[in-house]
C-alpha cells in the first residue's frame, strides 16, 4: 500500500506542478526549444484523451477515465508484488492527472480541456502523458519477466490457465512437503524420546 500511495502521490504532484508552470510562464504562442528542434514548450489546451486522441468525446474519455482509476486503485492496493503495484499508481496517477483539469477547466459536463505543454513535434503532450507511457512500458515487462500479480483471474489472463494453475501446484506441493518434513521431524523425535525412555528403564533395573 505505502509503495501504491506514494507513486501516486509523486506522478499527480508532479504532474500538476509542471502544468501551473505551463500556466504561468507560457502562452499558446511561446516556442521554447529544450532538445534542439526535438522538444520544444508550446502551451496547448487539449480536450482530447493523452496525446490530442478523440478529441470529440472529452466527457466519455473523462467517465472511462475515472473508471479505469477506481479499478486500477483496488488493485493496487490489493496486489503484494511491488512491481504492479508500482505500475498501477502510475497508471492512476497519469489518467488522474489529466482527469484533474477536465474538473477544473470544465464549462459543461466534464469537457474541460488538458493542459499540454511538451511539445515533441507531431503532438504535444504533458508530464501525466509521460507517466502513463511508463507504465505501459512497466506492464509488458512486468509480463514479460514473469511478474506475478497474485491475483487469480488476473495471473490467468496474462500468463495462461496452465501457468496460472502449475503455480498453485508448486506451492501447494511445497506446503505438503513442508508438512511432511514437519511429520517426520515429530515422529524421528518420538522415537528417539522411545529409545532414551528404554535405555533408561533398562539402568535403572
Amino acid at each position: 500500500m505505502a509503495v501504491f500511495l506514494a507513486t501516486f502521490i509523486v506522478g499527480v504532484l508532479l504532474d500538476q506542478w509542471t502544468k501551473s508552470l505551463a500556466l504561468t510562464h507560457l502562452t499558446t504562442s511561446s516556442d521554447v526549444p529544450v532538445l534542439g528542434p526535438f522538444v520544444r514548450l508550446t502551451l496547448m489546451h487539449n480536450p482530447g484523451a493523452s496525446l490530442g486522441v478523440g478529441s470529440s468525446m472529452t466527457w466519455l474519455i473523462t467517465v472511462f477515465a475515472l473508471v479505469v482509476c477506481l479499478f486500477l486503485s483496488v488493485l493496487g492496493l490489493t496486489t503484494r508484488n511491488l512491481w504492479w503495484s508500482s505500475v498501477c499508481a502510475l497508471t492512476v496517477s497519469g489518467a488522474l492527472g489529466n482527469v484533474i483539469d477536465r474538473f477544473m477547466y470544465a464549462d459543461g459536463f466534464l469537457n474541460g480541456t488538458v493542459v499540454d505543454f511538451i511539445n515533441y513535434g507531431p503532438f504535444v503532450g504533458n508530464v501525466a502523458d509521460i507517466v502513463l507511457t511508463f507504465a505501459a512500458v512497466g506492464m509488458i515487462g512486468g509480463v514479460l519477466l514473469g511478474q506475478r500479480f497474485g491475483v487469480e483471474w488476473i495471473d490467468t489472463l496474462l500468463f495462461g490457465h496452465d501457468d496460472a494453475e502449475s503455480d498453485q501446484t508448486s506451492v501447494q506441493k511445497q506446503q505438503e512437503q513442508t508438512s511432511d518434513n514437519s511429520q517426520d521431524m515429530t515422529n524421528n523425535h518420538g522415537f528417539e524420546q522411545h529409545q532414551i525412555d528404554h535405555t533408561s528403564h533398562k539402568d535403572t533395573m
